[in-house]
């Protein structure tokens, strides 16, 4: 049913459990992987500059797991993708329709700014906006309910 799947991620564990599902899914599929990450900027004295620290130290771990997906079999395209106006959402939701995605997958905590945490988050944004399926990876469990 899903055979091109779009994960978008931001290299926090909420986006490695996402990325294990879209991983399942093309395997299960003998589908197409391709791994969105959104780099963001900010504005700062002489240009843009990645919202994140370790910018790169994310994106090299993000490769990191593509290649391993390659070496599993799986086909995996990687897009990163810069902004500094659109949120991460209208960014990965614009990837999936040029991809032509069957299925987004993402995780519903990752690196949020404070406004995000309190408004809605990349995942929320997507269920609004995207015009494919849109699957939510919820973060782990850390203890049995009650």
């Amino acid at each position: 049913m899903f055979k091109k799947i779009l994960i978008g991620t931001d290299g926090s564990q909420g986006g490695d459990r996402a990325l294990a599902v879209a991983r399942q899914l093309a395997d299960d599929a003998h589908g197409n992987l391709v791994i969105v990450h959104v780099i963001r900027r900010i504005g700062g004295k002489g240009g843009l500059y990645p919202e994140l620290a370790d910018e790169n130290n994310v994106q090299v771990a993000i490769e990191a797991q593509a290649e391993e997906a390659r070496q599993s079999g799986i086909t995996v395209e990687t897009v990163f993708k810069p902004t500094d106006l659109d949120g991460p959402g209208d960014v990965i939701a614009d990837v999936a329709d040029s991809v032509d995605a069957d299925v987004i997958v993402v995780g519903n905590r990752g690196h949020s700014t404070l406004t995000e945490m309190l408004v809605g988050g990349v995942a929320l944004r997507l269920l609004h906006i995207a015009k494919r399926p849109v699957l939510v990876v919820p973060p782990a469990r850390t203890s049995a309910p009650a």
